[in-house]
């Protein structure tokens, strides 16, 4: 018996995002940047700049009897767009469209009917806040801090 379906989600997330034909330019990332990494384009599942938290969970009894429990827990993700120029708006807008494809990503449609589910891992998920940063300090800059909200039965 599974004590959290985080673990399944996550991977899930990740299996979906890093398949998708939209974010083919994109890196894709588990967890916190590694060194070196270079691309312009990028999405982390599981970190959040300055943040301490992967995924904050919690659970309850579903109902008496003790027997299944409800479990609802958001994952921390950043998309960030990157470039040598001063083109803010360009940033913002990539950026943005990075986290639409995640959106689009955790919709039913023919082709995927179980993604909302995250391929059956949770009973629903999807995209709930977000936080722009923007810089120019080195190039252009811009940053969305956003969580996938997710709610499961174990």
């Amino acid at each position: 018996m599974t004590t959290s379906r985080v673990p399944a989600a996550v991977d899930a997330l990740l299996t979906i995002l890093g398949t998708a034909p939209a974010l083919a330019e994109a890196a894709v990332v588990d967890g916190a940047p590694v060194t070196n990494l270079t691309a312009r384009l990028r999405i982390h599942i599981g970190w959040q700049p300055g943040a301490d938290t992967a995924v904050s969970l919690e659970q309850s009894w579903n109902g008496a009897g003790a027997r299944t429990r409800d479990e609802t827990f958001t994952i921390a993700c950043y998309a960030e767009a990157r470039d040598g120029g001063t083109d803010i708006k360009a940033r913002r807008d990539e950026v943005f469209a990075l986290v639409g494809v995640v959106e689009q990503a955790l919709r039913a449609t023919a082709e995927a009917p179980t993604a909302p589910t995250l391929n059956s891992t949770v009973l629903w998920a999807e995209v709930t806040a977000g936080n722009l940063a923007q810089s120019t300090a080195e190039g252009s800059v811009a940053g969305l801090a956003f969580t996938v909200s997710c709610r499961a039965r174990i």
